[in-house]
């Protein structure tokens, strides 16, 4: 005889159930959508400061993790079984401050979004006031602003409020002049103010405020709220070198990325960096008569493959970044692309060059630029494409 089942459980809810528990949590008003990568000791506190905040404001909080090693996503998990109102975006396979963003706004219904970073640095207590300017006041967009009255920029040293200067100076290309903090990581935007710009986003870098400003198809109405910037609760800063290349790709995008893909772009450069590497290399060997010139050459291009490979790898393909035993069968398929593209270097120029009787520079570029569009386009796909992992 089959064990009786409880019917109280497998019961589905009725209409009412639903509508009853739909009145007790009503929808968000305001998400807040935060990118994490390694900040496990900083979630809890944050949506603790976020829950003293926003009293009377129905809100939730989407935590965007790329995949973090020290266990974020599940500790985001855990404060969302005791708080619906904690949400977890979970990527593997996918990394990058702007993109994370761009996912967890997607992600909630409110119409209302603030972006801000987990480590504290940024002030929630700030978070009515901005909603306020865009509910009441009629903004597009609220930016927390460290250069305006009654900002700042906290215990930063000179050499980084320089180089934070100096970047708002440059995003002028793109970003209203009126704007003060441009560079900012925390604002909070409309929906429909984001939907509308949201498919001409680069999501390259990490300052997608400057991107917001410079893909939407009109002027936004802006607010600047001020508020101090602090010092990072718990973990180490993820600021590094590369963040300086992204934000130089992303305002190249914004500039020229309508005609010639930035990633190329990116690819390109490096790869006029490896012709460096490999004549340096070619002279070291040959003009010291450590090698012959065929053996010389040979080195140098193998030398300059795998410098080509290491820099695409932590540069231009850095969301999409090839580790471990991936990272060595990425290499190899990297050197094999390259190689079929210098064949095809040679044949297109010799063959300009002998049959045509094109300049022997002319004949040159053009071999130069098969050879790295099919450098950039096998590459993409085979070696930091899916294909390739």
């Amino acid at each position: 005889m089959e064990p009786a089942v409880n019917a109280a459980v497998v019961a589905p809810a009725s209409p009412a159930a639903h509508e009853t528990a739909s009145q007790a949590r009503p929808a968000p008003v305001l998400a807040i959508v935060v990118p994490t990568f390694r900040e496990r000791d900083n979630v809890a506190e944050l949506v603790r400061r976020l829950d003293a905040t926003l009293v009377g404001i129905p809100w939730e909080v989407v935590f965007v993790d790329d995949d973090s090693p020290d266990g974020t996503a599940d500790t985001v998990r855990e404060l969302g079984r005791r708080d619906p109102r904690v949400r977890c975006l979970h990527r593997i396979g996918r990394r990058g401050l702007s993109s994370a963003c761009v996912e967890g706004v997607l992600a909630t219904s409110a119409e209302t979004v603030a972006v801000m970073d987990a480590d504290l640095q940024h002030d929630e207590t700030i978070l009515p006031e901005m909603l306020r300017a865009i509910r009441e006041r009629g903004a597009d967009v609220a930016v927390g602003s460290r250069y305006v009255a009654g900002g700042g920029i906290g215990e930063w040293d000179e050499g980084r409020a320089r180089i934070s200067r100096f970047a708002t100076r440059i995003s002028r290309v793109v970003v209203p002049e009126g704007l003060a903090d441009p560079m900012s990581g925390f604002f909070m935007v409309r929906r429909d103010v984001f939907m509308d710009a949201v498919r001409d986003l680069s999501s390259l870098g990490f300052k997608i405020l400057v991107d917001l400003f410079a893909s939407s198809p009109r002027a936004l109405n802006f607010v600047e709220v001020p508020y101090r910037f602090r010092e990072r609760h718990a973990g180490e800063s993820k600021l590094d070198n590369r963040v300086a290349w992204d934000f130089g790709m992303l305002l190249l995008d914004k500039v020229v990325g309508r005609w010639v893909p930035v990633r190329f772009l990116s690819f390109a450069m490096i790869g006029g960096l490896g012709v460096v590497v490999h004549m340096v290399v070619l002279a070291a060997l040959f003009r010291t008569g450590l090698a012959g010139f065929g053996t010389g050459q040979a080195v140098a291009s193998a030398v300059a493959m795998v410098f080509n490979f290491f820099l695409n790898n932590a540069l231009t393909y850095r969301d999409s970044k090839l580790e471990g035993a991936a990272m060595v069968r990425g290499l190899l398929v990297f050197m094999l692309v390259c190689g079929l593209g210098a064949v095809a270097n040679v044949g297109v120029a010799d063959w300009l060059f002998s049959e045509h009787r094109q300049g022997w520079v002319v004949a040159a570029l053009a071999g130069i630029l098969v050879g790295a569009v099919w450098n950039y386009t096998t590459s993409s796909f085979y070696t930091w494409g899916r294909r390739g992992r």
